[in-house]
């Protein structure tokens, strides 16, 4: 490079191409001063945020197009207390539209195992405009690997907010599960979420061991309405003296009470699992010794 010339010290000289002047990273050519190349920072941050803004407003659309035609009526609280980049949103679980009701009203990144077909094709394309975490069949068995991911994704500070649903399973929408600790250790803020669905105009819950996904999605745009309240609740961070269960119990306790719901300590998944013997035995060894004394539940006289 050559700072010497008529150009004075501000302006360099290549002198591979002594016809050419490069200003910063972007090439002109002195004579017709037309830019060859454009690669300045500032118009890579200007591309940069004008994808994500046309990102986030063609997924809104998407989203409020799927609750139209759920004849979903949704109802938010609090507003002031969404999820903001760099958090963790967390919720009840009661259906797949779950996802459909809470991105109405903000982009989140999912959170997520890749498919195959029809659904994986649609996760690949959904990557392409938003920073969603999908992970393949192998990576979710390695729980550190899941951990060391969506840790790395919080710490950006600048990406959507995850959305989790940290009971793992769906519930009928009447109490909240056990949380899974796993979605507390990620580190950073915590934002949690109530909904409740009102069950008088159709029932949301997904009971995937009686309905396949096509059906429930038919039953559901046939009831006469999806109607749904959403609180969002002040966020929440680990104490000092907690460890990741005890936080995970404290928020989803927050979550009940603020949805109206029981507030349960079982691990949604035992509904998928078969009872063990040993379980059924003791319940009939109790039963058997009430019996055999002749008294009832309430310590009444049996007939």
């Amino acid at each position: 490079m050559d700072y010497s010339g008529r150009d004075g010290p501000l302006v360099a000289r290549d002198r591979n191409h002594p016809g050419r002047v490069p200003v910063g990273e972007q090439v002109w050519e002195p004579f017709t001063h037309r830019p060859l190349h454009v690669k300045s920072p500032r118009s890579n941050c200007l591309w940069v945020s004008l994808k994500s803004w046309l990102s986030e407003l063609v997924h809104l659309t998407c989203y409020r197009i799927c609750a139209r035609g759920l004849s979903a009526t949704i109802r938010y609280h609090n507003r002031e207390n969404r999820p903001r980049t760099g958090g963790i949103c967390v919720a009840n679980h009661t259906t797949p539209i779950d996802v459909v009701i809470l991105a109405n009203d903000r982009c989140y990144a999912m959170v997520g195992q890749i498919h195959g077909g029809l659904m994986g094709i649609m996760q690949r394309s959904m990557l392409r405009s938003c920073p969603h975490v999908w992970f393949e069949r192998s990576e979710m068995k390695d729980r550190h690997a899941v951990t060391r991911r969506l840790r790395a994704h919080v710490a950006a500070q600048t990406k959507l907010p995850i959305l989790i649903f940290p009971e793992g399973t769906c519930v009928n929408n009447t109490s909240v599960m056990m949380f899974k600790k796993g979605s507390f250790e990620i580190g950073g803020t915590i934002y949690p979420v109530a909904i409740k669905y009102d069950p008088r105009f159709g029932d949301a819950f997904w009971n995937s061991s009686k309905y396949t996904m096509v059906s429930y999605l038919l039953r559901t745009m046939t009831s006469w309405a999806v109607v749904v309240d959403v609180w969002y609740l002040p966020p929440m961070s680990i104490r000092v003296e907690e460890d990741a269960a005890h936080f995970a119990s404290r928020v989803k306790s927050a979550i009940a009470r603020r949805g109206g719901l029981l507030d349960l300590s079982w691990d949604g998944a035992l509904k998928r699992g078969k009872v063990k013997d040993s379980l059924k035995e003791e319940q009939q060894r109790m039963y058997s010794s009430i019996i055999s004394m002749g008294t009832g539940w309430n310590g009444s006289i049996l007939v």
